[in-house]
């Protein structure tokens, strides 16, 4: 777990590189944790990470929507990426993070147990996902990798939401 000024150097890191051109053999993930489990999302999927605003709550939205926010005058809605991937809930509290993603040209949060910190992973070292791992769906996992910590799941961020989910978000905003 971070430090305020680590977690602060992190969503400068994420706004504010200079990112490897495309034929770069590297790949740079912003890693966060759900539980004991540490996931991997593609630092240029993700416009900011924050800390976890109010939540407005939203009648009837899908149970993985934990609300709306307000982000500089623009509504995103937010979900609490432990529900939308069946992990067990957790209390949100002050280390809950929000990572702001463009999905489809339509921003929504994620909300996370904490960040970790910005990775840059050889492309060599990131294997392909096994049929089974842990307790997520392996169809939104696009390669595992190994760390020092232990195992990294990258995440594919496309793939987490079905057209109709996305559909759902966007109502919720409206």
């Amino acid at each position: 777990m971070l430090s305020e000024n680590e977690n602060q150097n992190i969503e400068n890191q994420v706004v504010g590189d200079e990112y490897e051109d495309e034929m770069s053999n590297e790949t740079q993930l912003v890693s966060f944790n759900l539980g004991k489990e540490e996931f991997g999302l593609d630092i240029m999927q993700i416009q900011e990470i924050i800390t976890l605003p109010s939540v407005t709550k939203i009648p009837r939205a899908p149970g993985f929507i934990e609300g709306i926010i307000d982000l500089r005058d623009s509504v995103l809605p937010v979900v609490d990426l432990r529900k939308k991937l069946l992990l067990p809930p957790k209390e949100f509290d002050e280390e809950t993070r929000v990572l702001v993603v463009t999905l489809k040209n339509f921003m929504i949060g994620l909300i996370v147990d904490f960040v970790t910190e910005v990775l840059r992973l050889q492309n060599e070292k990131i294997e392909a996902t096994p049929n089974m791992i842990s307790d997520v769906d392996t169809e939104y996992v696009k390669g595992i990798s190994r760390i020092k910590r232990g195992l990294i799941l990258i995440l594919d961020v496309e793939k987490i939401f079905s057209s109709n989910e996305m559909h759902q978000m966007e109502s919720v905003k409206k």
